[in-house]
């Protein structure tokens, strides 16, 4: 009996040291509570910037985040790109169209689940590579896309990163965007995506380090504006990027009106920001509205920008704050907002509880990824004209022609901020491989690209030579080696990344009139970032479309469209003017007579305008006659395949306020549909557009409903008398009461 007491005394005992030591052992697995996953991540946040000496506290707002070893922080470069497809990476990856062409494709989805890959890509890069113990630039999760400053004129080098001129669709694209990139998992972001370049910034690049832009409150808030505000706003997107420009005498990394009262305060964004990259520095070195690095450094901390993209200026914090410009809380502003974006992806968690953290290096290139970048390719070809019916070409031609200097150019499909792939097609690979051994496939580059330093060619000798083709395909246009960022590029045409001149460089216009006067059928491809002026050939060559830069199978979607196998739908993200006549002031960024919304001449080719193989007719516009204002406005349209052929159709929606005494858009897109639609097939295509959609940004910058009439229109392009009058547009009156 004695012995079963003390047996039933000592288990108890036994049982509490266990317990004991289990505790012991969980407190043991966090040394400090923001190593605890189950505590929240706020919590976790405040514990760890509550650690940081001041030091530690500003080398942590550099884009180069240094180890901090004694809390068993690690390294953390913020720098990183995606514009389409992971970029400056060394290992091989899926490119995609470049932005511009994605925008073409009028797709939402596709670019939501383009992004949605490339996350994918880059959680396996990063994955691998911090098992490697390699934490270096290109290699993060924070990626600085997307781009969308507004293409507000053609000669601006970096348009080809947007998603062209008008805010609605940059919009609508930049959230797809982000969505995608951002992933839907309740606690983890797949990656972070950054809204740059905030804001009203669109060149030119020589002078983007010092200009001052002066814009009224109406084109702030009707143009430069709306795209940044629906990715903070609705897309939630995890980072904003400052530009280099001043706006009204600040720049905008340290401006009173961007980053304090909108960004923060009206938008109540409580992501990060990052200055573009060197910005802080041009306060000091080039504005001229500090008086040094400390001063700079801290009036960028007080409106709200949390990292330096840079190594020189931020370092002078640690001072600042001795010398009471800015205050150790201030700072800790700044850096919960950053740890907070390194917790959601998961940085401080084990790689058991992030699903996103299992991702391996087999995804990169992966069928799915490549079949989508062809997919985008072909969805962001435009056909611009098609006299006769040229195109589709025969496949069965004894022997074509390809010329032209983009025909055998690898770079040109890639664009700019690109990846490598392992493989990558061009327009003359392409064509081979669709023709195979029935079609003589002849290739003659012909001429170069404008100053070449190539002698300039006997044009009609050029065309002579092979005046036997049956057919000539020319791939011209430009390039990314001419039109950029900031690039050391001088000559006849271009400047310092810009364009001086919208025109098609001469010499290839002079080899496209040898080559249309053999009496031959010529199909001219461009590729290029942005729109060109190509008047001459508009009114001559039969069959023309456009490229854009078109990823790493841009020569099979080329070859697909030229020989029939896939039919074109993709739209004009951006007005084709006739002539640099057509153009403002570069340097002018009121929007008054630019783009299409203010544009009052007549454009080469329109903003939404592009051409198919086959054709289709709209009927049975169902609008309500009158609405009350507040209610939203529900649309319906049948769009019929009419044609011989399987197609997709973009069903553009446009409204516009005529009558008003008030400043509005001639017209303004507000809905946009791609649908696949088979020949003799019809679809209903429906809108539903809120009483934002339906409100117009008054002086003073403020949306308003007005009452009266609102004018929508639904077509397959902008409406136009003679799209009417063929059933390709329709519209109606709605009374707004």
């Amino acid at each position: 009996m004695d012995k079963f007491k003390k047996v039933e005394f000592l288990v108890p005992i036994a049982g509490l040291c266990l317990l004991g030591l289990l505790v012991a052992s969980t407190h043991r697995k966090y040394q400090f509570d923001f190593q605890n996953a189950s505590l929240p991540i706020d919590t976790r946040v405040d514990d760890l910037v509550a650690r940081l000496t001041l030091e530690e506290k500003v080398s942590q707002m550099l884009n180069k985040a240094p180890a901090i070893d004694r809390l068993g922080i690690p390294a953390y470069n913020w720098w990183n790109e995606c514009l389409h497809g992971v970029a400056r990476t060394s290992f091989k990856v899926t490119v995609y169209p470049q932005a511009i062409g994605m925008a073409a494709t009028f797709d939402k989805n596709s670019l939501h689940t383009m992004a949605d890959y490339t996350a994918e890509e880059g959680r396996a890069i990063n994955n691998e590579s911090i098992k490697k113990g390699n934490r270096d630039i290109y290699l993060g999760l924070t990626y600085w896309t997307p781009n969308i400053n507004i293409f507000r004129d053609p000669r601006w080098g970096r348009g080809q990163e947007t998603y062209g001129e008008d805010p609605y669709l940059t919009a609508s694209m930049g959230k797809a965007f982000v969505t995608g990139l951002q992933g839907d998992d309740p606690k983890y972001l797949k990656a972070a995506a950054c809204a740059k370049h905030y804001a009203i910034h669109s060149g030119p690049e020589p002078t983007r380090h010092v200009f001052n832009v002066e814009v009224s409150d109406y084109d702030l808030w009707d143009t430069y504006l709306p795209a940044f505000r629906n990715l903070v706003v609705n897309a939630k997107v995890a980072g904003v990027m400052c530009a280099y420009n001043a706006f009204k005498g600040q720049p905008c990394c340290g401006n009173d009106i961007l980053m304090n009262n909108i960004l923060r305060n009206d938008w109540n964004f409580t992501g990060y920001v990052t200055s573009d990259c060197g910005a802080i520095d041009d306060f000091y070195e080039r504005h001229k509205t500090s008086k040094d690095a400390e001063t700079a450094a801290s009036e960028a901390v007080l409106h709200g920008t949390d990292v330096e993209c840079g190594n020189v200026t931020y370092k002078t914090l640690v001072k600042a704050v001795k010398d009471g410009l800015v205050t150790e809380k201030q700072l800790d502003i700044s850096l919960k907002r950053l740890f907070t974006i390194r917790f959601r992806l998961g940085m401080f968690d084990s790689p058991e509880m992030v699903k996103y953290a299992q991702i391996k290096t087999d995804v990169l290139e992966s069928p799915a990824h490549k079949e989508q970048a062809l997919k985008m390719a072909r969805q962001s070809i435009v056909l611009l004209k098609n006299e006769n019916n040229v195109l589709p070409l025969s496949k069965h031609l004894k022997k074509i022609v390809v010329m032209g200097p983009n025909a055998n150019n690898d770079q040109v499909v890639l664009g700019n901020y690109n990846g490598t792939p392992t493989k990558l097609v061009n327009a003359l690979a392409g064509i081979k491989a669709k023709l195979g051994n029935s079609t003589e496939v002849v290739y003659k580059k012909g001429v170069g690209f404008l100053g070449d330093n190539e002698a300039r060619p006997d044009f009609k000798a050029v065309a002579d030579s092979v005046k036997d083709a049956d057919a000539f395909i020319f791939v011209g246009g430009i390039t990314p080696q001419l039109e950029g960022e900031e690039m050391q590029v001088s000559k006849k045409g271009f400047s310092g990344g810009d364009r001086t001149s919208i025109m098609l460089p001469e010499e290839q216009t002079q080899l496209l009139k040898a080559l249309q006067a053999t009496g031959k059928p010529v199909v001219f491809v461009m590729m290029t970032g942005s729109a060109l002026a190509i008047p001459w050939e508009a009114e001559h060559i039969p069959g023309i479309i456009n490229a854009w830069y078109g990823g790493q199978d841009a020569g099979t979607a080329i070859a697909d469209v030229i020989f029939g196998d896939y039919n074109p739908a993709g739209r004009l993200p951006v007005t084709f003017y006739k002539s640099d006549a057509d153009l403002p002031s570069f340097s002018d960024y009121s929007m008054e007579n630019r783009t299409y919304r203010y544009f009052k001449g007549e454009p080469l080719f329109g903003f939404g305008f592009g051409l198919s193989y086959t054709s289709f007719k709209y009927d049975d516009l169902t609008v309500p006659e009158k609405i009350q204002q507040g209610k939203p406005l529900e649309i319906s349209v049948k769009v019929t395949n009419t044609g011989a052929i399987d197609g997709e159709e973009v069903s553009e929606l446009y409204l516009a306020h005529p009558g008003l005494a008030i400043k509005t858009p001639i017209r303004a897109l507000k809905g946009f549909e791609r649908n696949f639609i088979k020949a003799g097939e019809s679809k209903i295509v429906r809108f539903e557009l809120s009483a934002e959609d339906l409100s117009l940004t008054q002086e003073s910058g403020s949306l308003k409903e007005p009452a009266g009439k609102l004018l929508v229109s639904v077509g397959g392009s902008q409406p136009d008398a003679e799209a009417i009058k063929e059933g390709k547009s329709l519209e109606k009156v709605v009374s707004i009461l």
